[in-house]
Protein backbone atom coordinates (compact mmCIF):
# COMPACT_ATOMS: atom_id res chain seq x y z
CA UNK A 1 0.00 0.00 0.00
CA UNK A 2 1.37 3.41 -0.96
CA UNK A 3 1.97 6.26 1.48
CA UNK A 4 -0.87 8.25 -0.10
CA UNK A 5 -3.34 5.49 0.84
CA UNK A 6 -2.27 5.74 4.48
CA UNK A 7 -2.50 9.53 4.32
CA UNK A 8 -6.13 9.25 3.16
CA UNK A 9 -6.83 6.81 6.00
CA UNK A 10 -5.37 9.28 8.48
CA UNK A 11 -7.57 12.10 7.14
CA UNK A 12 -10.65 9.88 7.32
CA UNK A 13 -9.87 8.94 10.94
CA UNK A 14 -9.30 12.60 11.81
CA UNK A 15 -12.68 13.57 10.31
CA UNK A 16 -14.48 10.81 12.20
CA UNK A 17 -12.82 11.92 15.44
CA UNK A 18 -13.89 15.53 14.86
CA UNK A 19 -17.48 14.36 14.33
CA UNK A 20 -17.43 12.38 17.58
CA UNK A 21 -16.09 15.40 19.47
CA UNK A 22 -18.81 17.63 18.01
CA UNK A 23 -21.52 15.22 19.23
CA UNK A 24 -20.22 15.76 22.76
CA UNK A 25 -20.04 19.52 22.40
CA UNK A 26 -16.22 19.64 22.10
CA UNK A 27 -14.23 21.64 19.58
CA UNK A 28 -13.44 19.48 16.51
CA UNK A 29 -9.67 20.04 16.61
CA UNK A 30 -9.00 19.83 20.36
CA UNK A 31 -6.78 17.29 22.09
CA UNK A 32 -8.61 16.95 25.43
CA UNK A 33 -11.29 14.29 25.14
CA UNK A 34 -12.51 14.50 28.75
CA UNK A 35 -16.09 15.69 29.13
CA UNK A 36 -18.68 15.82 31.94
CA UNK A 37 -21.69 13.86 30.72
CA UNK A 38 -24.03 16.07 32.80
CA UNK A 39 -22.89 19.08 30.74
CA UNK A 40 -23.58 17.65 27.31
CA UNK A 41 -26.47 19.20 25.41
CA UNK A 42 -28.32 15.90 25.14
CA UNK A 43 -28.28 15.30 28.91
CA UNK A 44 -29.00 18.93 29.80
CA UNK A 45 -32.11 18.91 27.60
CA UNK A 46 -33.39 15.67 29.12
CA UNK A 47 -32.60 16.95 32.62
CA UNK A 48 -34.58 20.14 32.01
CA UNK A 49 -37.61 18.12 30.90
CA UNK A 50 -37.22 15.87 33.98
CA UNK A 51 -37.05 18.86 36.32
CA UNK A 52 -40.20 20.32 34.79
CA UNK A 53 -41.99 16.98 35.12
CA UNK A 54 -40.81 16.71 38.74
CA UNK A 55 -42.23 20.14 39.57
CA UNK A 56 -45.58 19.34 37.92
CA UNK A 57 -45.71 16.08 39.82
CA UNK A 58 -45.11 17.82 43.13
CA UNK A 59 -47.71 20.52 42.35
CA UNK A 60 -50.37 17.98 41.35
CA UNK A 61 -49.62 15.88 44.42
CA UNK A 62 -50.18 18.97 46.61
CA UNK A 63 -53.46 19.76 44.90
CA UNK A 64 -54.52 16.15 45.13
CA UNK A 65 -54.17 16.25 48.91
CA UNK A 66 -56.62 19.18 48.91
CA UNK A 67 -58.96 17.22 46.63
CA UNK A 68 -58.75 19.72 43.83
CA UNK A 69 -57.31 17.50 41.04
CA UNK A 70 -58.85 14.42 39.55
CA UNK A 71 -57.31 10.93 39.46
CA UNK A 72 -56.88 11.06 35.69
CA UNK A 73 -54.86 14.26 35.96
CA UNK A 74 -52.66 12.66 38.60
CA UNK A 75 -52.11 9.63 36.37
CA UNK A 76 -51.17 11.85 33.43
CA UNK A 77 -48.59 13.74 35.52
CA UNK A 78 -47.08 10.47 36.85
CA UNK A 79 -46.80 9.09 33.33
CA UNK A 80 -45.14 12.31 32.11
CA UNK A 81 -42.67 12.14 34.99
CA UNK A 82 -41.82 8.49 34.27
CA UNK A 83 -41.21 9.26 30.59
CA UNK A 84 -38.98 12.24 31.48
CA UNK A 85 -37.00 10.14 33.95
CA UNK A 86 -36.45 7.39 31.37
CA UNK A 87 -35.36 9.93 28.76
CA UNK A 88 -32.88 11.44 31.22
CA UNK A 89 -31.35 8.04 31.98
CA UNK A 90 -31.28 7.23 28.25
CA UNK A 91 -29.52 10.55 27.60
CA UNK A 92 -26.85 9.69 30.20
CA UNK A 93 -26.31 6.29 28.56
CA UNK A 94 -26.06 7.91 25.13
CA UNK A 95 -23.52 10.45 26.41
CA UNK A 96 -21.39 7.66 27.91
CA UNK A 97 -21.63 5.73 24.63
CA UNK A 98 -20.51 8.79 22.68
CA UNK A 99 -17.61 9.28 25.09
CA UNK A 100 -16.50 5.66 24.57
CA UNK A 101 -16.85 6.11 20.82
CA UNK A 102 -14.68 9.22 21.04
CA UNK A 103 -11.93 7.23 22.76
CA UNK A 104 -12.18 4.61 20.00
CA UNK A 105 -11.95 7.25 17.27
CA UNK A 106 -8.89 8.76 19.00
CA UNK A 107 -7.19 5.34 19.02
CA UNK A 108 -8.05 4.80 15.35
CA UNK A 109 -6.47 8.16 14.47
CA UNK A 110 -3.27 7.30 16.37
CA UNK A 111 -3.10 3.92 14.61
CA UNK A 112 -3.51 5.53 11.19
CA UNK A 113 -0.85 8.12 12.03
CA UNK A 114 1.58 5.40 13.07
CA UNK A 115 0.85 3.44 9.89
CA UNK A 116 1.65 6.56 7.88
CA UNK A 117 4.91 7.03 9.79
CA UNK A 118 5.81 3.38 9.20
CA UNK A 119 5.72 3.93 5.45
CA UNK A 120 9.02 5.83 5.87
CA UNK A 121 11.97 3.63 6.80
CA UNK A 122 14.63 5.37 8.88
CA UNK A 123 18.11 3.95 9.34
CA UNK A 124 19.01 3.34 13.02
CA UNK A 125 22.43 4.92 12.44
CA UNK A 126 24.42 6.87 9.87
CA UNK A 127 26.00 4.57 7.32
CA UNK A 128 25.70 3.14 3.83
CA UNK A 129 23.43 0.57 2.18
CA UNK A 130 25.38 -2.62 1.66
CA UNK A 131 22.52 -4.66 0.18
CA UNK A 132 19.03 -3.69 -0.97
CA UNK A 133 16.64 -6.58 -0.45
CA UNK A 134 13.43 -4.95 -1.75
CA UNK A 135 12.37 -2.74 -4.64
CA UNK A 136 9.84 0.09 -4.89
CA UNK A 137 6.28 -1.24 -5.30
CA UNK A 138 7.15 -4.70 -3.99
CA UNK A 139 4.73 -6.23 -1.48
CA UNK A 140 6.47 -7.35 1.72
CA UNK A 141 5.30 -9.28 4.72
CA UNK A 142 5.76 -7.76 8.16
CA UNK A 143 9.33 -8.09 9.36
CA UNK A 144 10.79 -8.76 5.89
CA UNK A 145 14.27 -7.22 5.40
CA UNK A 146 14.40 -4.15 3.19
CA UNK A 147 18.12 -3.31 3.21
CA UNK A 148 21.35 -4.14 5.02
CA UNK A 149 23.13 -1.13 6.46
CA UNK A 150 26.78 -0.92 7.48
CA UNK A 151 28.45 1.67 9.68
CA UNK A 152 32.07 2.17 8.69
CA UNK A 153 33.14 4.66 11.35
CA UNK A 154 34.08 3.20 13.68
CA UNK A 155 34.62 -0.16 12.03
CA UNK A 156 34.48 -3.34 14.09
CA UNK A 157 37.47 -5.66 14.02
CA UNK A 158 37.04 -9.32 14.98
CA UNK A 159 40.09 -11.33 16.03
CA UNK A 160 40.69 -14.85 17.31
CA UNK A 161 43.27 -15.19 20.08
CA UNK A 162 44.79 -18.62 20.87
CA UNK A 163 43.79 -20.04 24.23
CA UNK A 164 47.37 -19.92 25.57
CA UNK A 165 47.52 -16.16 24.90
CA UNK A 166 43.98 -15.29 25.99
CA UNK A 167 44.95 -14.63 29.62
CA UNK A 168 46.90 -11.53 28.56
CA UNK A 169 44.06 -9.92 26.61
CA UNK A 170 41.90 -7.32 28.33
CA UNK A 171 39.27 -4.78 27.36
CA UNK A 172 40.55 -1.30 26.36
CA UNK A 173 43.94 -2.65 25.21
CA UNK A 174 45.28 -1.00 22.07
CA UNK A 175 45.21 -2.83 18.75
CA UNK A 176 47.41 -1.99 15.75
CA UNK A 177 46.47 -3.31 12.32
CA UNK A 178 47.62 -3.25 8.73
CA UNK A 179 45.91 -4.13 5.48
CA UNK A 180 47.71 -5.76 2.58
CA UNK A 181 48.44 -3.20 -0.12
CA UNK A 182 47.96 -0.27 2.28
CA UNK A 183 50.98 1.36 3.91
CA UNK A 184 48.87 3.08 6.57
CA UNK A 185 48.79 1.70 10.11
CA UNK A 186 45.49 1.85 11.93
CA UNK A 187 44.76 1.51 15.62
CA UNK A 188 41.80 0.98 17.89
CA UNK A 189 40.84 -0.43 21.26
CA UNK A 190 39.40 -3.73 22.40
CA UNK A 191 35.78 -3.23 23.37
CA UNK A 192 34.40 -6.74 23.77
CA UNK A 193 35.72 -10.19 24.66
CA UNK A 194 33.83 -13.45 24.37
CA UNK A 195 33.07 -14.89 27.82
CA UNK A 196 34.14 -18.38 26.72
CA UNK A 197 36.75 -20.14 24.59
CA UNK A 198 35.47 -21.70 21.37
CA UNK A 199 35.42 -25.45 22.01
CA UNK A 200 36.08 -26.35 18.38
CA UNK A 201 39.22 -24.31 17.67
CA UNK A 202 40.22 -23.26 21.23
CA UNK A 203 40.19 -19.59 20.27
CA UNK A 204 38.92 -16.52 22.14
CA UNK A 205 36.87 -14.14 20.01
CA UNK A 206 37.86 -10.49 20.53
CA UNK A 207 36.25 -7.38 19.06
CA UNK A 208 37.80 -3.94 18.71
CA UNK A 209 36.45 -0.64 17.46
CA UNK A 210 38.77 1.10 15.00
CA UNK A 211 38.20 4.77 14.00
CA UNK A 212 37.76 4.98 10.24
CA UNK A 213 36.86 8.60 9.39
CA UNK A 214 38.00 8.40 5.77
CA UNK A 215 36.39 4.99 5.17
CA UNK A 216 39.78 3.66 4.06
CA UNK A 217 39.01 0.36 5.79
CA UNK A 218 36.17 -1.59 4.23
CA UNK A 219 33.90 -4.16 5.88
CA UNK A 220 35.01 -7.69 5.02
CA UNK A 221 38.72 -6.90 4.61
CA UNK A 222 41.29 -9.22 6.18
CA UNK A 223 43.97 -7.53 8.27
CA UNK A 224 47.04 -8.37 10.32
CA UNK A 225 46.67 -7.10 13.85
CA UNK A 226 48.70 -6.76 17.03
CA UNK A 227 47.18 -6.51 20.49
CA UNK A 228 49.39 -4.42 22.78
CA UNK A 229 49.19 -6.33 26.06
CA UNK A 230 51.74 -4.18 27.95
CA UNK A 231 53.20 -0.92 26.68
CA UNK A 232 56.08 -1.13 29.21
CA UNK A 233 57.13 -4.74 28.51
CA UNK A 234 60.24 -4.81 26.32
CA UNK A 235 61.29 -7.39 23.73
CA UNK A 236 63.99 -7.72 21.09
CA UNK A 237 63.94 -7.83 17.31
CA UNK A 238 66.41 -8.55 14.53
CA UNK A 239 66.05 -8.15 10.75
CA UNK A 240 65.20 -11.33 8.80
CA UNK A 241 68.62 -11.46 7.08
CA UNK A 242 70.32 -11.87 10.48
CA UNK A 243 68.51 -15.15 11.16
CA UNK A 244 70.14 -18.53 10.39
CA UNK A 245 67.91 -21.59 10.12
CA UNK A 246 69.46 -25.05 10.01
CA UNK A 247 68.04 -28.49 10.87
CA UNK A 248 65.00 -26.91 12.49
CA UNK A 249 67.08 -24.66 14.73
CA UNK A 250 67.11 -20.88 14.57
CA UNK A 251 70.31 -19.00 15.35
CA UNK A 252 71.92 -15.59 15.16
CA UNK A 253 75.58 -14.68 15.23
CA UNK A 254 76.69 -12.18 17.87
CA UNK A 255 80.07 -10.53 18.37
CA UNK A 256 81.76 -11.34 21.68
CA UNK A 257 85.36 -10.29 22.46
CA UNK A 258 86.03 -9.73 18.76
CA UNK A 259 84.93 -13.22 17.75
CA UNK A 260 81.75 -14.65 16.26
CA UNK A 261 79.44 -16.64 18.56
CA UNK A 262 76.43 -18.58 17.33
CA UNK A 263 73.48 -18.40 19.69
CA UNK A 264 70.37 -20.57 19.46
CA UNK A 265 67.26 -18.46 19.81
CA UNK A 266 63.49 -18.79 19.85
CA UNK A 267 61.52 -16.43 17.61
CA UNK A 268 58.08 -15.00 18.07
CA UNK A 269 56.20 -12.66 15.81
CA UNK A 270 57.33 -11.82 12.31
CA UNK A 271 56.20 -8.60 10.74
CA UNK A 272 57.63 -6.50 7.95
CA UNK A 273 61.39 -6.12 8.34
CA UNK A 274 61.76 -7.48 11.86
CA UNK A 275 61.51 -10.75 13.76
CA UNK A 276 60.86 -10.93 17.49
CA UNK A 277 63.42 -12.80 19.60
CA UNK A 278 61.68 -14.42 22.54
CA UNK A 279 64.63 -16.32 24.05
CA UNK A 280 68.39 -16.21 23.47
CA UNK A 281 69.40 -12.54 23.30
CA UNK A 282 70.17 -9.85 25.84
CA UNK A 283 69.88 -6.11 25.44
CA UNK A 284 72.92 -4.55 23.89
CA UNK A 285 74.37 -7.68 22.25
CA UNK A 286 75.71 -6.94 18.78
CA UNK A 287 74.09 -9.11 16.08
CA UNK A 288 75.72 -9.68 12.70
CA UNK A 289 73.27 -8.46 10.08
CA UNK A 290 74.42 -10.79 7.24
CA UNK A 291 76.34 -13.68 8.82
CA UNK A 292 76.65 -15.71 5.61
CA UNK A 293 78.99 -18.65 6.42
CA UNK A 294 80.40 -17.03 9.57
CA UNK A 295 80.93 -19.58 12.36
CA UNK A 296 81.71 -19.54 16.06
CA UNK A 297 85.28 -18.56 16.86
CA UNK A 298 86.04 -16.65 13.68
CA UNK A 299 87.42 -13.15 14.14
CA UNK A 300 85.06 -10.27 13.47
CA UNK A 301 85.86 -6.62 12.98
CA UNK A 302 82.94 -4.36 13.95
CA UNK A 303 82.49 -1.42 11.62
CA UNK A 304 81.70 1.85 13.37
CA UNK A 305 78.66 4.04 12.54
CA UNK A 306 80.72 6.23 10.22
CA UNK A 307 81.23 3.29 7.87
CA UNK A 308 79.16 0.45 6.49
CA UNK A 309 77.80 -1.48 9.51
CA UNK A 310 78.10 -5.24 9.67
CA UNK A 311 76.55 -5.60 13.11
CA UNK A 312 74.23 -3.70 15.43
CA UNK A 313 72.53 -4.10 18.83
CA UNK A 314 69.26 -5.98 18.99
CA UNK A 315 66.32 -3.56 18.80
CA UNK A 316 63.72 -3.31 21.55
CA UNK A 317 59.96 -3.21 21.02
CA UNK A 318 56.86 -2.96 23.16
CA UNK A 319 55.28 -6.17 24.35
CA UNK A 320 52.33 -7.21 22.23
CA UNK A 321 50.51 -10.20 20.82
CA UNK A 322 50.18 -10.46 17.05
CA UNK A 323 47.07 -12.04 15.58
CA UNK A 324 47.74 -13.97 12.35
CA UNK A 325 44.75 -12.29 10.75
CA UNK A 326 41.45 -10.72 11.56
CA UNK A 327 38.42 -9.43 9.75
CA UNK A 328 37.06 -5.90 9.74
CA UNK A 329 33.28 -5.75 9.86
CA UNK A 330 30.86 -2.89 9.50
CA UNK A 331 28.22 -2.60 12.19
CA UNK A 332 25.39 -4.33 10.33
CA UNK A 333 21.74 -3.78 10.84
Amino acid sequence: MWARDYELRRKQAAATLAQSRALLGLSPDGQDDQVDTEKTSLVKQAKAVLEEATKNRARVASLSEEGITSKSERDTVEATYAVALNKYEAALDEARTRQAMLAQRRAELEISQQQLVDTTILAPFDGAVQLRAASAGEYLIEGAPVATMVRTDPIRLRLEVPERESAYVRANQRVRLNVEGDTNEYSGNITRLSPAINEQNRMLLVEADVPNPGSLLRPGQFVRAQIITDERDRGFTVPPEALITFAGLEKVVVVQDGKALEKTIATGRRFGNWIEIVVGLKAGEEVVLEPGSLRTGESVTVARPDSSSTSRPADALSGSWSAPSGKADGLNK
